[in-house]
């Protein structure tokens, strides 16, 4: 039971690392219409996480560096979270 939980725990931040990431590239093109799908999902799935980090790190020389932080942090959350379950197999 708790191996099938980190499983799905593992598969949702690994569908959220892929959205960002997503972003990131995405927003070395030009081009890119928000407001359209699937990029607005893409946007809207990863602004409110993103938006937090951007409030106390500003961008350096016109490089945001937000988004690598807000990887690190989300990748420490997802180590607690399975250490701490692993502690009941």
């Amino acid at each position: 039971m708790i191996r099938g939980l980190i499983f799905g725990i593992n598969n949702i931040f690994l569908i959220f690392y892929i959205l960002i990431f997503t972003r990131l590239l995405l927003s070395w093109v030009p081009r890119v219409d928000w407001y359209k799908q699937p990029w607005r999902f893409v946007y809207q799935s990863t602004e409110p996480y993103l938006a937090l980090f951007r409030r106390f790190i500003p961008p350096i020389r016109m490089i945001d560096i937000s988004p690598i932080v807000a990887l690190l942090v989300l990748q420490i959350v997802q180590q607690l979270i399975i250490f701490a379950l692993f502690q009941f197999v």
